[in-house]
């Protein structure tokens, strides 16, 4: 384990706290943005075709934005967004960094600004260690370093933009562990799949706390979110029924239980928060934060990487380990960010 992975004092933001925001655990994303007006902005949602992205589509166009989706495959997100009409979709994969630039380029070259950054498309719990083409694990790989790469390629659109927001999905399974900087591809230990999961997440949090820092003298404030638990998703596709009903979340009928205020959601519930981090004003002079239930969450108290169980707490206990807050850490992070993809701000 590296310095910044103990469980010593940490440098964070003294934002991490609630800020009352009138919203809870079952607010919709509907509800959250309700007399905010987009129009003239525009808005990009990776993994938009579908659960919450969708639902984060559907909204923000609700409101008058102009909504891009990247996808791998045109065709399947065109077929899967169906009725949800205006929202435009592009090619791109999160996994070819040629495709990432080629997006963005495109994007680049239309001259418009960006508003809204919501990188919502993970994948969660891989059964077997697999690699990108560059050999890093595959969810540190997707759910990190290719969104890290379209931030920075997309930056001089979001500058432009003098007011831009950044969201990123994180997780509750940030506390499965923190990046363990020594070994992110798991080469010296045995694979995980919860704790390569884990590492991703936190990574999505310590990627919002460096990027708000070098974001703020352009009017970029970002964002890291928990959408709660909501299994009416492809991100659960590799976790079996069995495995489900250990954790107490389906009924009788194996049907997900819908309980919001014990981390349980349905996915107008889970896309609130990230909704609401994208366009509330009450967030206007804030940033690098780690938000859940339409809130600011709490600090947790004395958190330990990988005490965490999602059969026991996974879904009901809320609140951000401080290791994924670490200022420090976060630097290391994006240092090793920009290595490992070639690609940085200045570029």
């Amino acid at each position: 384990m590296s310095a910044y992975s103990s469980s010593a004092r940490f440098k964070m933001s003294s934002l991490q706290q609630p800020i009352h925001s009138g919203f809870n655990a079952a607010s919709t994303a509907a509800e959250v943005i309700q007399g905010i007006d987009l129009k003239g902005k525009t808005a990009i949602v990776t993994g938009g075709y579908s659960g919450l992205g969708l639902e984060t589509v559907r909204v923000l166009l609700a409101a008058g934005a102009e909504v891009i989706v990247p996808a791998r495959d045109v065709a399947r997100a065109q077929a899967q967004i169906g009725e949800v009409k205006g929202a435009h979709v592009w090619p791109m994969d999160l996994l070819d960094p040629q495709s990432i630039d080629a997006f963005a380029e495109r994007f680049l070259a239309s001259h418009k600004t960006l508003h809204i950054l919501i990188n919502n498309a993970g994948i969660m719990a891989l059964p077997e260690l697999s690699l990108d083409a560059r050999g890093y694990e595959l969810q540190f790989a997707t759910n990190h370093l290719g969104h890290f790469q379209l931030v920075a390629r997309l930056w001089p659109a979001l500058k432009a933009a003098n007011g831009a927001r950044i969201v990123s999905l994180s997780s509750r399974g940030h506390r499965f562990s923190s990046v363990v900087f020594e070994d992110i591809n798991f080469t010296q230990r045995a694979y995980d799949r919860w704790l390569a999961y884990g590492q991703s997440k936190t990574a999505n949090v310590l990627f919002a706390v460096e990027l708000d820092r070098l974001g703020q003298e352009h009017e970029i404030r970002a964002f890291a979110v928990h959408p709660g638990g909501i299994l009416d998703t492809n991100l659960a596709k590799h976790i079996d029924l069995e495995e489900f009903r250990s954790m107490g979340v389906l009924d009788a009928a194996g049907k997900p239980i819908i309980d919001p205020f014990n981390g349980l959601k349905n996915v107008q519930q889970g896309a609130s928060t990230q909704v609401w981090c994208a366009t509330s004003p009450a967030l206007n002079d804030m940033g690098g934060v780690y938000c859940e239930d339409t809130e600011v969450a709490v600090l947790m108290a004395d958190p330990k990487a990988g005490d965490f169980n999602l059969a026991r707490n996974g879904f009901a206990q809320g609140g951000v380990n401080a290791y994924a807050l670490d200022v420090e850490a976060a630097k290391h992070l994006w240092a090793l960010s920009e290595t490992m993809t070639g690609v940085s701000l200045k570029a």
